[in-house]
Formats: C-alpha cells, sequence, structure tokens
C-alpha cells in the first residue's frame, strides 16, 4: 500500500511540475449519469448520432481498461454510474498525457457527446478532460468479499464509494424519514425541537450520558427520550407534535441497540392509545409501499405480511398462548417467578409481578412475533408514564408493536394526572436515581398541575424501522457512522 500511495504521489508532483493544479474548484457539470441513462438510454446508436447536446459529468473514475491512445473507463457520482471513452486524437495531446497520470479512484470531470458501442453501452465520448482530486490510495479490488464487517463500518466513506447496495440503504432511510414528515403534516402534526442537553433527563429509564457546563457549572444530560418536553408542548396548547430526534443511551452494544439513535415521537390531545394503533398501522403501511412497493416483505430470510389489519393481543393473553403459561400463575410473583426459574430465566432484581410478567414475555413470546402484532395492557409497575385502564387499574392504557420479534413503537394514553404522576415518580425514587442521579423532574410536574388534556403519545424507533424496510440485519448498517471501539 505505502508504495502505491509513493507512485500516486509521485504522479502528483508531476502534475504540479507541469503547471496544472490537482485540486481545482471551478468545473461545474451539468447532467448526472442518472440524467444521462433517463434522457438517452432508450435511444438508437442512429439517433445518438444526432445529438449535438454538449454535456458535463464529474465524479470518481471506478474501473479503467486503456488500449494505448485510447481508454474506457466508469465515472461514478452519487446517482450512478456512465461509461466514459477517450481518446488522445479527440483531446490532445496535453490533456491526454494529464489522463495517463489518472487512477482508479480519482475524482475527474470530463465534457463530451453521448455514443452508443458496438455492445450497446450508451458511452460518453470525451472532448475535454480534468482532474479535480487526485486519490493517493487504491480503491479495494473484491469489496463485497470482505467477511469483516467492521472495516466497513471503520471505513463507510469507502463502503459508501465501492458499495452500491449500501448507497441504497441510506437512500432510503433518508427516503423514510420524508415520508414520516410529510404523513404527520397532512395530519396538521407540527415539527418541533426539545432540548438535547437536559439537567433532568426523563422519559426513560436508561443510564444517560453526562457532561458538564462550564459556565453555568452544571451538570447536564445527553437526552435519553424528547418525552415530557414534548407533553409541556401539549400542556402550552400545541395539540398536535411531532419530533425526529436524537436520544442517547449510555447502555450496551448490539444488532438493535446503538448508544446514539433516531426516533419519531409525537403526540396528540384528544385521543386514545387505541387511534394511535391505527395511525400506526397506517403510517408503517404506506412506508412499506413507498420503499418497498409492497406490503409483503422479505427480512433476513422470512417473509412478513403487513397487510391490513394487524393482530391485536392483550400481554396476559400473548403469555398465555405463546407462553404456554397457566393464566392463573399471572396473579402471583411467586408462581411466576417459579415458572421462569424452571424454564431458566432469572428473575434477580425483578421485584414486582409486572417486572417478571415482563420477563416471560420478552423470553417466551416476543420471539414468536413474527408478523406485525400490537401487544397491550402492560402492568403499571413498569409504565409510570402512562394512564390507568378504567376496567383493571393494576394495568395500564398501553401497546407496544412487534415485527419480526422486535420491539418497533411503544405507544399509551397519557397520564395527566398530576398526583398520580408524582406517586409514580415517587415509587420509581430508588431505580431512577439508581441511573439517573438528577431525580425528579419537578418542571414537568409543576407543567400538568396547570392541565393537561387528555392525549396520546407514541415512539417509534427509525433505525429499526429502516432495518426492517431495507433487509438490513444489524441498526450498524441503517446508522451511517456508528459507535465502535477505538482501532487498536
Amino acid at each position: 500500500m505505502e508504495k502505491l500511495i509513493e507512485q500516486r504521489k509521485k504522479k502528483l508532483e508531476e502534475l504540479r511540475q507541469a503547471g496544472i493544479n490537482p485540486y481545482p474548484n471551478d468545473f461545474r457539470p451539468n447532467r448526472t449519469t442518472e440524467e444521462l441513462h433517463r434522457q438517452y438510454d432508450s435511444r438508437s446508436r442512429e439517433d445518438l448520432e444526432c445529438v449535438e447536446d454538449s454535456i458535463a459529468v464529474a465524479g470518481r473514475v471506478m474501473s479503467m481498461r486503456g488500449f494505448g491512445k485510447a481508454a474506457f473507463f466508469h465515472l461514478q457520482d452519487r446517482k450512478g454510474r456512465i461509461q466514459v471513452y477517450v481518446r488522445k486524437d479527440k483531446v490532445g495531446e496535453d490533456s491526454y498525457r494529464i489522463f495517463e497520470r489518472v487512477d482508479i479512484g480519482d475524482i475527474i470531470g470530463v465534457n463530451g457527446k453521448v455514443f452508443r458501442t458496438k455492445t450497446g453501452e450508451l458511452t460518453l465520448e470525451v472532448n475535454a478532460i480534468r482532474l479535480l482530486s487526485k486519490s493517493f490510495r487504491t480503491l479495494p479490488e473484491k469489496w463485497h468479499g470482505l467477511k469483516d464487517v467492521e472495516i466497513r463500518y471503520r471505513q463507510r466513506s469507502l463502503d459508501l464509494m465501492v458499495n452500491h447496495q449500501v448507497r441504497e440503504t441510506f437512500l432510503k432511510r433518508n427516503r423514510i424519514i420524508r415520508l414520516i414528515r410529510e404523513f404527520f403534516d397532512s395530519r396538521d402534526f407540527i415539527e418541533v425541537e426539545t432540548p438535547m442537553m437536559q439537567a433532568v433527563p426523563g422519559g426513560a429509564i436508561a443510564r444517560p450520558f453526562i457532561t458538564h457546563h462550564n459556565a453555568m457549572n452544571m451538570d447536564l444530560y445527553l437526552r435519553i427520550a424528547p418525552e415530557l418536553f414534548l407533553k409541556r408542548l401539549i400542556v402550552g396548547g400545541l395539540e398536535r407534535v411531532y419530533e425526529i430526534n436524537r436520544n442517547f443511551r449510555n447502555e450496551g452494544v448490539s444488532t438493535l441497540h446503538n448508544p446514539e439513535f433516531t426516533m419519531l415521537e409525537f403526540y396528540q390531545t384528544y385521543a386514545a392509545y387505541e387511534d394511535f394503533m391505527s395511525l400506526t398501522e397506517e403510517l408503517i403501511c404506506n412506508l412499506a409501499r413507498e420503499i418497498c412497493g409492497s406490503l409483503t416483505i422479505e427480512y433476513q430470510g422470512r417473509t412478513i405480511n403487513l397487510s391490513s389489519p394487524w393482530k391485536r393481543i392483550s400481554l396476559d393473553d400473548a403469555v398465555v398462548s405463546f407462553g404456554k403459561i397457566d393464566r392463573d400463575a399471572l396473579r402471583s410473583r411467586e408462581k411466576m417467578a417459579s415458572i421462569l426459574k424452571e424454564k431458566g430465566i432469572s428473575v434477580e432484581g425483578q421485584d414486582t409481578l409486572g417486572e417478571i410478567i415482563i420477563l416471560a414475555f420478552e423470553g417466551l413470546v416476543q420471539p414468536q412475533l413474527v408478523d406485525p402484532v400490537f401487544i397491550y395492557g402492560y402492568p403499571v409497575e413498569v409504565s409510570p408514564l402512562a394512564r390507568r385502564n378504567d376496567k383493571d387499574p393494576e394495568r395500564v392504557d398501553r401497546f407496544e408493536l412487534f415485527i419480526n420479534g422486535m420491539e418497533m413503537a411503544n405507544a399509551f394514553s397519557e397520564l395527566n394526572d398530576p398526583l398520580d404522576q408524582r406517586e409514580r415518580f415517587l415509587a420509581k425514587k430508588s431505580e431512577r436515581e439508581s441511573v439517573l442521579p438528577a431525580g425528579i423532574d419537578e418542571e414537568f410536574l409543576a407543567a400538568i398541575e396547570y392541565g393537561m388534556p387528555p392525549a396520546a403519545g407514541e415512539g417509534i424507533g427509525i433505525d429499526r424501522l429502516a432495518m426492517i424496510l431495507t433487509n438490513s440485519p444489524s441498526i450498524r448498517d441503517v446508522i451511517l457512522f456508528p459507535l465502535l471501539r477505538p482501532e487498536k
């Protein structure tokens, strides 16, 4: 590698000695490769001979084959690739001498006219060529054969450069987010921004990242969720709000977890969690049709059917039917703890029956949920911000959406009783303080004491949604720069 780099640096010096600037910034393309293909792919060789358009294209040289006084190469821009043909007698000796110092990986600009080769490939014949940026490092010849995916994540610029599928994944992710905005904007929601640095992190129980503000001499926390700030906007009269936000949780890394991740969170007054089941189904079906072209999608060897209606199953029914647990046991912490121990599931540190039921669901039920299903009726002990169910006060009006065994969304009818909210915060105080040193958010409690209208709220993991819609096996495949350990 070092020898090749030195060879390319030598070419760079030769260009400079010849008075050529190898890093100019005055070339302006007038077409993308996609526009060329769209405009000319359907035209015959004879038709193209009559085309007088003067075309300027810029991009990276991805392959090259030379024949002495002529050469073919492929030029890649942000939209795709086009074959380019350069002849010495066409561009002149001086320009061809520059071209002879061009390597695969260099960025160049070319002017010319389109034609079709004998093999039928649309090609740009060059009449002028400019070197725009010299590349020192060689591109990998067999990038698709690399087994160490961490190299791809660590060198994402190279990954995007040579791997078409990776670029397509992130273009789809971008489109997913644009479609989400269109969906909510069209329903009279407004997009807002809430603080990413918070004096008291809330909205979830998770270990935060801590920083320090020097001027104010105070500790701050990167947000673990925007929920409590979005609810304050509901109190203030912004009745439909959404935020596409970055959250930070100082916890583990896996194929489903990255410490920095993207969430969609939205709130609507005078709505309940059942309303959001329908809204969520409509949103994701719309995304699947637009991104995948179908409601039947393939994900890692499995066929997932997103067609409506999606199943709605209570948590208790799911544990009984999928987990094969007797319904009577769901009312006894001791019985549930004994059953789970027999099944090899540890209940250490889980003090309440509700927490143990969640363990049973996660271990015995969740992996079986392939097609989308709403699981509702969660224990109050694990839902400190959700409204109690009117018929069963030990349960809350909450659902989670699962697709392919992954939690995709969490929603509930919001708790707007400030007295109940304070009691639940206090009940969770010791657990919260073990991971949230700042304690209870008194400013949030003061806000809802002014009166918070009945509302529903929901969070959807955009990274996981992108995984499903792009058939990506890991969350790191849909995050441009996932967190990695420093290279040794």
